[in-house]
Protein backbone atom coordinates (compact mmCIF):
# COMPACT_ATOMS: atom_id res chain seq x y z
CA UNK A 1 0.00 0.00 0.00
CA UNK A 2 1.05 3.34 -1.15
CA UNK A 3 1.42 6.10 1.36
CA UNK A 4 0.99 9.54 -0.19
CA UNK A 5 3.30 12.26 2.07
CA UNK A 6 0.98 15.80 2.72
CA UNK A 7 2.32 18.60 1.76
CA UNK A 8 2.21 21.46 4.19
CA UNK A 9 0.79 24.71 2.88
CA UNK A 10 2.98 27.22 1.65
CA UNK A 11 1.24 30.36 2.33
CA UNK A 12 -0.56 32.34 -0.40
CA UNK A 13 0.60 32.46 -4.30
CA UNK A 14 2.69 35.57 -4.38
CA UNK A 15 3.17 37.28 -8.20
CA UNK A 16 6.08 37.22 -9.99
CA UNK A 17 7.44 40.70 -10.73
CA UNK A 18 8.18 41.32 -13.99
CA UNK A 19 8.49 44.96 -16.61
CA UNK A 20 8.09 46.03 -20.01
CA UNK A 21 8.56 49.15 -21.57
CA UNK A 22 10.37 50.45 -18.02
CA UNK A 23 7.39 49.74 -16.09
CA UNK A 24 7.56 47.73 -13.19
CA UNK A 25 4.06 45.39 -13.11
CA UNK A 26 3.19 43.50 -10.12
CA UNK A 27 2.37 39.80 -12.25
CA UNK A 28 3.18 38.36 -15.50
CA UNK A 29 -0.90 38.78 -15.90
CA UNK A 30 -0.57 42.39 -15.60
CA UNK A 31 2.18 42.59 -18.13
CA UNK A 32 0.57 40.43 -20.49
CA UNK A 33 -2.59 42.74 -20.09
CA UNK A 34 -0.41 46.16 -20.98
CA UNK A 35 1.34 44.92 -23.80
CA UNK A 36 -2.18 43.65 -25.64
CA UNK A 37 -3.87 46.69 -24.59
CA UNK A 38 -1.00 48.55 -26.10
CA UNK A 39 -1.00 46.30 -29.27
CA UNK A 40 -4.85 46.83 -29.63
CA UNK A 41 -4.07 50.50 -29.15
CA UNK A 42 -6.20 50.75 -25.60
CA UNK A 43 -3.37 51.41 -23.36
CA UNK A 44 -3.70 54.88 -21.52
CA UNK A 45 -2.69 54.67 -18.02
CA UNK A 46 -0.87 52.02 -15.32
CA UNK A 47 -2.16 52.42 -11.98
CA UNK A 48 -2.43 56.40 -11.94
CA UNK A 49 -5.95 56.59 -10.63
CA UNK A 50 -6.92 56.15 -7.57
CA UNK A 51 -10.09 56.50 -5.70
CA UNK A 52 -10.90 57.02 -2.34
CA UNK A 53 -13.70 54.77 -1.62
CA UNK A 54 -14.34 55.09 2.08
CA UNK A 55 -13.06 58.56 3.63
CA UNK A 56 -11.22 58.64 7.02
CA UNK A 57 -12.68 59.82 10.17
CA UNK A 58 -11.92 60.62 13.80
CA UNK A 59 -12.93 57.43 16.05
CA UNK A 60 -13.82 59.24 19.29
CA UNK A 61 -14.36 56.16 21.90
CA UNK A 62 -12.06 54.08 23.70
CA UNK A 63 -10.64 50.68 21.72
CA UNK A 64 -8.95 48.28 23.72
CA UNK A 65 -6.63 46.33 21.00
CA UNK A 66 -3.34 45.27 19.57
CA UNK A 67 -1.62 46.81 17.30
CA UNK A 68 -2.46 45.53 13.81
CA UNK A 69 -0.30 43.12 13.26
CA UNK A 70 -1.32 41.43 16.48
CA UNK A 71 1.54 42.48 18.40
CA UNK A 72 2.11 44.49 21.05
CA UNK A 73 0.15 44.79 24.46
CA UNK A 74 -3.46 45.74 24.77
CA UNK A 75 -3.81 48.70 24.74
CA UNK A 76 -6.56 52.33 24.29
CA UNK A 77 -5.66 52.31 20.35
CA UNK A 78 -8.72 54.90 20.14
CA UNK A 79 -9.74 58.09 20.02
CA UNK A 80 -7.61 58.67 16.67
CA UNK A 81 -8.44 59.61 13.05
CA UNK A 82 -8.98 56.20 11.21
CA UNK A 83 -7.37 56.61 7.82
CA UNK A 84 -9.55 56.45 4.43
CA UNK A 85 -9.38 53.41 2.04
CA UNK A 86 -8.21 54.09 -1.28
CA UNK A 87 -8.25 52.10 -4.42
CA UNK A 88 -6.01 51.97 -7.78
CA UNK A 89 -7.44 49.78 -10.29
CA UNK A 90 -4.33 48.30 -12.38
CA UNK A 91 -5.42 49.83 -16.22
CA UNK A 92 -7.69 52.87 -16.85
CA UNK A 93 -8.90 54.25 -19.94
CA UNK A 94 -11.45 56.76 -20.82
CA UNK A 95 -14.14 54.08 -21.55
CA UNK A 96 -12.86 51.26 -18.93
CA UNK A 97 -11.23 50.08 -15.67
CA UNK A 98 -9.05 47.06 -15.48
CA UNK A 99 -8.13 44.82 -12.28
CA UNK A 100 -6.03 42.10 -13.36
CA UNK A 101 -6.62 39.38 -10.32
CA UNK A 102 -5.22 35.88 -10.92
CA UNK A 103 -5.76 34.77 -7.48
CA UNK A 104 -7.10 37.30 -5.10
CA UNK A 105 -6.21 37.63 -1.58
CA UNK A 106 -8.61 37.71 1.75
CA UNK A 107 -9.20 41.06 1.26
CA UNK A 108 -9.69 41.94 -2.56
CA UNK A 109 -13.53 41.14 -2.70
CA UNK A 110 -14.04 43.71 -0.01
CA UNK A 111 -12.20 46.61 -1.46
CA UNK A 112 -13.35 45.21 -5.07
CA UNK A 113 -17.55 46.11 -3.29
CA UNK A 114 -16.30 49.17 -1.57
CA UNK A 115 -15.26 50.36 -5.32
CA UNK A 116 -18.57 48.93 -7.11
CA UNK A 117 -20.63 50.63 -4.58
CA UNK A 118 -18.00 54.05 -4.81
CA UNK A 119 -18.88 53.62 -8.88
CA UNK A 120 -22.68 53.79 -8.40
CA UNK A 121 -22.68 56.63 -5.45
CA UNK A 122 -20.34 58.59 -7.80
CA UNK A 123 -22.09 57.94 -11.22
CA UNK A 124 -18.75 56.24 -12.65
CA UNK A 125 -19.95 55.33 -16.07
CA UNK A 126 -16.77 53.42 -17.46
CA UNK A 127 -17.18 49.76 -17.84
CA UNK A 128 -15.35 47.30 -15.05
CA UNK A 129 -13.31 44.72 -16.10
CA UNK A 130 -11.77 42.17 -14.01
CA UNK A 131 -9.62 39.56 -16.44
CA UNK A 132 -8.38 36.56 -14.28
CA UNK A 133 -6.10 34.80 -17.13
CA UNK A 134 -4.76 35.60 -20.65
CA UNK A 135 -8.09 34.43 -22.53
CA UNK A 136 -10.10 36.98 -20.42
CA UNK A 137 -7.28 39.66 -21.24
CA UNK A 138 -8.50 38.82 -25.26
CA UNK A 139 -12.32 38.75 -24.84
CA UNK A 140 -12.14 42.36 -22.76
CA UNK A 141 -9.62 43.71 -25.77
CA UNK A 142 -12.20 42.65 -28.07
CA UNK A 143 -15.45 44.04 -26.01
CA UNK A 144 -13.91 47.62 -25.70
CA UNK A 145 -13.10 47.27 -29.68
CA UNK A 146 -16.63 46.21 -30.00
CA UNK A 147 -17.49 49.21 -27.54
CA UNK A 148 -15.86 51.84 -29.34
CA UNK A 149 -16.97 50.83 -33.07
CA UNK A 150 -20.76 51.83 -31.73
Amino acid sequence: MKRFKRSKKKGPVRAKKSSADGIDFRSGLEKNTYLALKKAGLFEMYEEEVFQTLEGFTFPNISIEKQSNGKGDLKNRGSKKVLGIKYTPDFTGYDYICECKGRANEQFPLRWKLFKRWCVKNKETRTLYKPQNQNDVAIMIKLILDGRKQ
